[in-house]
């Protein structure tokens, strides 16, 4: 048990405390907890029973004098292009519980994909003594002065890892289940410019497609102007669809939130999902099994995407000169509700009466 003060309240548990509880100098005490180089001459019998003895009396080791001593801030910059989207928070849920494990902190700041912000929050958090930064959801346009670690990044530039999901097998395992259920007229939402997925995506899109006898039709393509962080992302852009009178059987959005705001729209212009119209989205964020239908989607591994980011840039920071420029993860189907068969489909104001013959 920790030992008490005498008004029964636990005292601070130190260094000599943990010595004295096992009958060593606190110097060999301070080697081992601090895993430093002389820790590698005590037998690990000793090393086992000083970790037993720190767990035993709860010890919590002195962030400032750590600090001091190895004149280091075990912190890390997160600069994120917005803090309350579900995309990022997944990805900040990962990076926070692998710096916890390793007694790291993080600061976080915001992009909204513009330069001026993105310089002024990395300003600050190099003048508030960060190790290192992680973004998510940017692709850099220069090299920064710390060790860098881009989520969803997708530039070229010396000094940053990017953690990057392999958009084309993830694109291919979602066209390839729409083909498979019948599907050829199928519409696509691509996502905003600025944001750094959009691009490899939609390059993926053109690749995967004509691989699986999908046309890319103009028509059936929408493209977003704006940055949303909602369902009111896809509402507007899926009436504008509806409003083109182009047949389609099947849409696949750009992620789960413009996918989750289209069904909406579908819905209120009287369509079924997904009797009428099969919708795909991305990122499976944890709305998606809770809509009705609950959304077919292809599963980022944000949370993993952020724990690979802070195992990566914490190896760099403690001295690993071998880094990799690109870590590339695999996405994951995940069919539910939204997404069936195209017995029928959307024209104009006017459902397929039958089921609409498709070419193999």
């Amino acid at each position: 048990m920790p030992p008490r003060a005498k008004n029964g309240a636990e005292s601070v548990v130190t260094l000599k405390s943990v010595a004295r509880h096992v009958g060593l100098s606190p110097g060999t005490v301070s080697g081992v907890l601090n895993d430093s180089p002389s820790a590698a001459h005590i037998p690990q019998k000793t090393r086992e029973r000083i970790h037993a003895a720190a767990r035993e009396l709860n010890y919590r080791p002195n962030f400032f004098a750590r600090s001091l001593r190895k004149q280091r801030t075990y912190t890390l910059g997160i600069i994120a292009n917005d803090l309350g989207d579900a995309y990022t928070s997944m990805v900040i849920a990962g990076i926070e519980k692998y710096v916890r494990e390793r007694d790291y902190f993080f600061i976080t700041g915001v992009h909204h994909h513009k330069r001026n912000l993105l310089e002024a929050y990395s300003s600050m958090l190099v003048q508030r003594g960060v190790e290192g930064l992680i973004t998510v959801d940017l692709n850099l346009e220069y090299s920064p002065s710390l060790p860098t670690v881009a989520v969803s990044g997708h530039g070229n530039q010396a000094g940053v890892t990017n953690v990057v999901l392999n958009h084309h097998s993830a694109v291919h395992a979602a066209l390839k289940h729409l083909v498979d259920l019948g599907h050829r007229d199928i519409a696509f939402m691509r996502g905003h410019p600025a944001s750094a997925d959009s691009g490899p995506r939609w390059q993926a899109i053109c690749d995967v497609a004509p691989e699986l006898g999908i046309e890319l039709r103009p028509e059936l393509v929408i493209q977003f102007d704006v940055e949303e962080f909602s369902p009111e992302l896809g509402y507007p852009f899926a009436k504008q669809l509806l409003a083109r009178n182009k047949p389609f059987t099947a849409l696949f959005a750009y992620n789960d939130l413009s996918a989750i705001g289209a069904m909406r729209a579908f819905q209120e212009s009287g369509l079924r999902i997904p009797q009428d119209i099969s919708v795909v989205g991305f990122d499976d964020i944890p709305a998606a099994v809770y809509y009705y239908p609950s959304l077919t989607t292809v599963r980022q591994p944000l949370g993993r995407m952020g724990d690979l980011a802070a195992h990566t840039l914490i190896e760099r920071i403690e001295g690993k000169d071998d880094y990799p420029s690109e870590l590339a993860v695999e996405g994951e189907l995940v069919v539910r509700e939204s997404s069936g068969p195209a017995a029928r489909g959307y024209a104009g104001n006017t459902r397929f009466a039958e089921p609409v013959a498709i070419k193999a």
